[in-house]
């Protein structure tokens, strides 16, 4: 076998490509004169780059770099902390869940999403898949309606809160926003429901709402305690206005018991390289079992 593949890629070469070998079953084609940068890291993951293509793009490559980082370093954590039930706040059209799966997360996901629109997307995402909830509503810290400002199609920056100078200034979808009246429900008083039929509970949570995170981390109420792990996405230059700081929202995490475990920037201000969000991902290191 090792041999054909010699002949094959040798085969390649004669029509004038570039073979770079990533490693057994893998090999990176290209035309000659293109020159890539390989970095190897443990086990089978290779990162390969066009020479100089990190410096020439920066911003957008390192932006994919450390999604690729969080994705598995979350991954990591689940299995870790035998993660059973992934409560997805805020999950948009599914994104979050899909992910998940591509991880091989196998486990059950309740997806959390009030804007009707993305709702549906989110409930196409999760298909057939049994072990996928869809609750078409939001969480808080009190039950009722809100109204909601929303980012036309199907972007992510749709919040409860409205947006900064700062937000305005950085991000054009946050002045193009429709507003929208949606339910909203307390996470302690769907949580028997969302963890209904699992034996032994492991449940992680993940906030992703624009501002909105510690008022759904309120609605948890005492049930907080039995998590094993969360996420939530903490500002350092909040693009809503009342959105909570880092130091806040790090904060009230580590006081319910929570500590972190990552940091990976979400956005990034490309004039001056500022962090604006960071995603944290925090454990409960005493439900390691």
């Amino acid at each position: 076998m090792a041999t054909l593949r010699k002949r094959a890629l040798n085969g390649l070469r004669a029509f004038g490509l570039q073979i770079t070998d990533i490693g057994p079953g893998a090999a990176l084609l290209s035309r000659r004169g293109r020159r890539h940068s390989l970095q190897r890291l443990p086990g089978s993951t290779v990162i390969v780059t066009k020479k100089n293509e990190p410096r020439k793009h920066a911003y957008e490559f390192q932006k994919k770099l450390h999604y690729y980082l969080a994705a598995e370093h979350i991954a990591w954590i689940l299995r870790k902390y035998k993660v059973n039930c992934v409560i997805d706040v805020g999950a948009n059209a599914g994104q979050y869940g899909a992910g998940l799966r591509r991880a091989g997360y196998k486990g059950r996901i309740a997806s959390f999403e009030p804007v009707p629109e993305h709702a549906v997307k989110l409930a196409e995402a999760a298909g057939n898949d049994p072990e996928w909830q869809v609750h078409p509503f939001a969480l808080g810290r009190e039950e009722g309606t809100v109204e909601m400002n929303v980012v036309p199609g199907f972007g992510h920056l749709s919040s409860m809160l409205e947006p900064s100078d700062f937000g305005a200034r950085t991000f054009n979808d946050l002045n193009e926003l429709e507003v929208a009246e949606v339910p909203v429900r307390r996470l302690d008083t769907v949580l028997d429901e969302v963890l209904d039929g699992i034996a032994d509970p492991r449940p992680y949570l993940k906030l992703d709402t624009q501002g909105f995170d510690l008022e759904v981390f309120a609605g948890a109420g005492d049930h907080i305690k039995e998590f094993a792990g969360m996420q939530s996405e903490v500002a350092l230059l909040p693009i809503y206005d009342g959105m909570p700081g880092m130091t806040e929202a790090i904060g009230t995490y580590q006081d319910a018991g929570f500590e972190v475990s990552g940091m990976f920037p979400v956005s990034r201000e490309p004039a001056t390289g500022r962090v604006i969000e960071y995603d944290c991902v925090l454990v409960r290191p005493e439900t390691l079992v």
